[in-house]
């Protein structure tokens, strides 16, 4: 029973990713060596923010919401904007379109982070003689990740990649990567200032990340017609 846990929440967690892959054209395209070269990137940012968080962040004495050190979080979370921003324009890629471009550094980029943050704890705990929601929750926030990652990365693509683009749409477009990007502070202060419990939590950010990617596809798809 605990292995079979293990496995369904693994498969939660992960099997989003690969599928997400293997039923799109970036299995056609041959994007893998994108995916794994940005996932390379986000571990580099990672490793940035974690010294900068040991750095910069005190230890809570307890768990309450702390409106400068979540501030300190927001400005240090917008490396993951710069990584981004490497990823799509600095790395090089084979000829594929900006369209599979910024599907293939977004995934990277989210499978990196559900690699990095949720398999140790998933081999920990997840194989546990008690059964337990939080692996499961923990799986549909990855999920969740994935879909605001892929929106990120599209309205990167449109912020850096896309040259000519309506101006009228420009501000939308950096207005909803800034709260992409401040996400991680937003579900901080629900969980502690307002005191939501887990479920609703993961039950915003899920809804959060549909309603993201429907405006995110929106404006991407504003921004291909001719003007």
């Amino acid at each position: 029973m605990t292995v079979f846990h293990f496995l369904n929440c693994a498969a939660l967690t992960f099997g989003p990713h690969v599928v997400y892959y293997s039923a799109t054209p970036l299995s056609e395209y041959d994007t893998i060596g994108t995916c794994v070269k940005a996932a390379v990137v986000y571990l580099g940012t990672a490793l940035v923010k974690l010294v900068c968080l040991a750095t910069l962040l005190k230890v809570p004495e307890n768990d309450s919401f702390d409106p400068y050190q979540e501030l300190m979080k927001i400005f240090i979370g917008f490396i993951d904007v710069a990584g981004l921003y490497f990823a799509l324009t600095q790395l090089t890629h084979r000829n594929i379109s900006q369209n599979h471009k910024f599907q293939a550094v977004g995934l990277g980029w989210a499978f990196a982070d559900s690699v990095l943050h949720r398999l140790a704890p998933l081999w920990i705990g997840a194989r546990g003689l008690e059964f337990t929601w939080e692996y499961i929750f923990q799986g549909l926030e990855a999920n969740a990740n994935l879909v605001m990652t892929l929106s990120l990365a599209a309205l990167g693509s449109l912020m850096w990649l896309r040259k000519n683009k309506p101006r009228t749409l420009v501000p939308i477009i950096y207005a909803c990567a800034l709260l992409l990007a401040t996400m991680p502070s937003i579900t901080s202060y629900l969980r502690r200032s307002l005191e939501w419990q887990t479920p609703k939590v993961v039950g915003f950010e899920l809804f959060s990340s549909l309603v993201m990617a429907f405006i995110s596809w929106q404006l991407f798809s504003a921004c291909q017609r001719p003007m």
